[in-house]
């Protein structure tokens, strides 16, 4: 069976279980989401299902964008992300709701971690920095030494360093699906999930246990 949807980050809350544990979890408008093309080996030279999410107004989108959708009478959607599955039990036009999620499924959950700017090293690569004492005026927050002059003679590919932080595509592996509103279309999920609040997100099933 087909599991996948895209959806938005809302934010995190809590959840009291059957003991009255409370539960960290984070909220996530999940859908509804449509069907808007069907890949296989034998047309696309790969196989998967691709979604749309976000409707908006026509004059959001190009006429390319437009025509793809309007194959199968669809909205106008404003994002598109595909899903690798080889033998899927939707079809082209369907809508799928958060419903396609069960309680204690296992997911994954990618989205974009929230941008820090220029960061130093040891905000972004938790670097202790130079001495606190002994007379030290200015290399606190410091990297300290990049490596010896005349062997190498240069500092090494891949050397951490200062630089552009947060941004980038992550993913939350085995997050736990804790609770499913299919009238609401929200899914809370266990603990945290990449990216601010708003920020958009793909689920699907679990890739490795």
């Amino acid at each position: 069976m087909f599991k996948g949807l895209i959806g938005r980050k809302i934010g995190m809350t809590q959840i009291f279980d059957d003991d009255g544990a409370a539960l960290p979890v984070t909220l996530i408008e999940a859908g509804p989401c449509y069907v808007t093309q069907i890949k296989t080996e034998e047309i696309d030279g790969y196989a998967s299902v691709q979604l749309g999410f976000n409707e908006v107004k026509p004059k959001r989108l190009t006429r390319g964008q437009l025509g793809h959708l309007e194959r199968n009478d669809l909205p106008p959607l404003k994002v598109l992300r595909e899903f690798d599955s080889s033998a899927p039990d939707v079809s082209e036009g369907d809508m799928l709701k958060a419903d396609v999620f069960e309680k204690d499924d296992r997911v994954d959950i990618v989205g974009t971690s929230k941008g820090r700017g220029f960061a130093g090293v040891v905000k972004r690569w938790g670097f202790s920095g130079g001495p606190k004492t002994h007379g030290q005026s200015d290399r606190q927050r410091a990297p300290g030494s990049l490596g010896s002059g005349t062997t190498p003679g240069r500092v090494w590919k891949g050397k951490k360093g200062p630089g552009r932080m947060g941004n980038e595509r992550v993913t939350s592996s085995n997050v736990c699906v804790v609770l499913v509103d299919a009238e609401r279309n929200l899914i809370a999920v266990d603990g945290s999930v990449p990216g601010p609040k708003g920020g958009l997100v793909v689920i699907k099933l679990v890739r490795k246990q």
